[in-house]
């Protein structure tokens, strides 16, 4: 069975930094685009940063130049790397990954998420 699982996330200051990890673990064959998702309370998720396997990545335009993903294929797991943090980046983080298990069909997992809560 393929799982995602996060870690890091908490409490931070304005102007601080967070990083948040997510490991896959499982039959895996193929790991292919990777992401990062939040929601706020009472707003609906949104996509923060995905990168792909060939190394392209995209950030919404809220966080570019703030935030960072980076994967690790032979770790399996990817990361993000969250600077100068404003109280708006509060919410809830979710990882998500496009996944090809063996001798399935590729289909989308997501981590449990993790709170992150920026104070002013």
């Amino acid at each position: 069975q393929v799982q995602l699982v996060e870690s890091g996330g908490g409490l931070v200051q304005a102007g601080g930094s967070l990083r948040l990890s997510c490991a896959a673990s499982g039959r895996i064959f193929s790991i292919n685009i990777v992401s990062w998702y939040r929601q706020a309370p009472g707003k609906q998720r949104e996509l923060v940063a995905t990168t792909t396997s060939g190394g392209t990545t995209t950030y919404a335009d809220s966080v570019k130049g703030r935030f960072t993903i980076s994967r690790d294929d032979v770790k399996r797991t990817h990361v993000l790397q969250m600077n100068s943090l404003k109280p708006e980046d509060t919410a809830v983080y979710y990882c998500n990954a496009r996944i090809q298990p063996w001798h399935m069909a590729e289909g989308d997992y997501w981590g449990q998420g993790t709170q992150v809560t920026v104070s002013s």
